[in-house]
């Protein structure tokens, strides 16, 4: 599973992008933040407030119960406002 990170997220997690193998379970979206959250210090703090972390799978808009898999491109960024 390919995991994107944009802007401040991107600059906490201290990469843009990661491949993953989530164990076996971890078929949504939260639970994959979850998973992530509790690999490293780094990824604690990405996901630490998740109301200001928004998501997409496969470059479609995703919430927490959407279902992921090992092929995925899985991205995290900040909410997107208009100007």
């Amino acid at each position: 599973m390919k995991i994107l990170y944009f802007a401040w997220l991107r600059d906490k997690a201290g990469m843009s992008e990661c491949e993953v193998s989530p164990p076996p379970g971890t078929a949504t979206v939260g639970a994959l933040i979850d998973w992530l959250a509790a690999q490293d210090e780094c990824h604690a703090e990405v996901f630490a407030d998740r109301s200001v972390v928004r998501f997409a799978v496969n470059q479609d808009f995703a919430e927490a119960d959407t279902p992921v898999g090992p092929g995925d491109e899985v991205a995290f960024f900040p909410p997107v406002t208009g100007g």
